[in-house]
């Protein structure tokens, strides 16, 4: 049976790639998107462009705009709401803690709201692997304390699972929260340490290095990503009322900085100029999933190798430099 589903963020890195998987599957998607100006609008609306019409339709909303969201869950009817919208990245949101909060704690609460005067009560909310913080244990696990937020982006989605489980308790929601940890892959932001470096060594321009180059994340491949959101759908929709859970989707390897930059520098075939800088506020020191629970509960499994993702995104960015 067709399916309908209302995804926001959708033109965005990891959303435009959900509505095209979702859309590969057969299912009926209503995107919702306001074109933030935090990059430029022409890389998101390339990224919807060629959705079919039949089964896609674009909505230009902001998810503050409480009437606006209601009226397209009206109309639509979705069986699940995916909530990736979100103004992202650390630095950002130290310069601007005010407009994250807005948009991603009020954004939330205004979806919640009107998912909850529609009557819709089924939603996969993307979380961050920012929550934990400095966490001092290695690798990060759902059941670990995360009190430790240490940028107010990192806040605004510990907020977001809070308001998540609290419409949960309260009103019977059915939500599954994602701690994704360092998406990347074609069409990242381009503001991305990946896709940023890539274009600056094809130009033999030097790479902004942060501190000793020993911090290091868990990269995760947008495959691999999209194999959990969608197995987290499924457990979503045929949970009971009040059902809320928290997975971790990372790769659990953990890159370090000097390792990625010299990685790129293989895969792009040049070597790679850095410029030094002091490490900047709100950067944690490492990331790394625990992953028990996701595998037993999703059947979630990352396959991508490291090398081989990046060999991908730049095969996509080359031609788009």
């Amino acid at each position: 049976m067709l399916r309908t589903y209302i995804v926001t963020g959708a033109a965005g890195f990891i959303g435009s790639h959900l509505c095209a998987s979702l859309l590969d599957r057969g299912e009926r998607v209503v995107g919702i998107d306001n074109f933030d100006p935090f990059y430029d609008e022409a890389v998101k609306r390339a990224n919807v462009a060629l959705f079919d019409p039949v089964r896609f339709r674009l909505v230009e909303a902001d998810i503050r705009d409480r009437r606006a969201i209601q009226e397209t869950i009206e109309q639509a009817g979705p069986d699940l709401v995916f909530h990736i919208a979100a103004l992202a990245g650390v630095r950002s949101s130290i310069a601007d803690p005010a407009r994250y909060t807005s948009v991603n704690v009020g954004g939330t609460v205004s979806l919640l709201e009107a998912m909850r005067a529609c009557d819709c009560r089924r939603l996969v909310f993307a979380s961050s692997s920012s929550v934990y913080g400095n966490n001092e244990k290695i690798p990060f696990s759902e059941s670990d304390p995360v009190v430790g937020q240490i940028s107010p982006y990192a806040a605004t989605k510990r907020a977001g699972e809070l308001l998540c489980q609290a419409y949960c308790n309260g009103y019977g929601f059915s939500i599954g929260s994602l701690r994704f940890f360092t998406v990347y892959g074609p069409a990242q932001r381009p503001d991305l340490a990946i896709g940023k470096f890539m274009r600056l060594i094809a130009k033999h321009q030097p790479i902004p290095v942060f501190g000793d180059g020993a911090t290091s994340r868990d990269y995760t491949n947008i495959e691999d990503i999209l194999q959990g959101v969608l197995a987290a759908s499924e457990r979503v929709a045929d949970a009971a009322s009040g059902f809320f859970r928290i997975w971790n989707l990372g790769h659990s390897q953990t890159i370090s900085l000097e390792q990625l930059i010299a990685t790129i520098g293989r895969v792009v075939g040049e070597e790679p100029r850095l410029d030094r800088q002091p490490l900047q506020v709100g950067d944690v020191r490492q990331t790394c999933a625990e992953l028990t629970r996701s595998r037993e509960e999703l059947g979630y499994q990352p396959t991508i190798d490291f090398e081989e993702g990046l060999a991908r995104q730049w095969e996509w960015m080359k031609d788009r430099l």
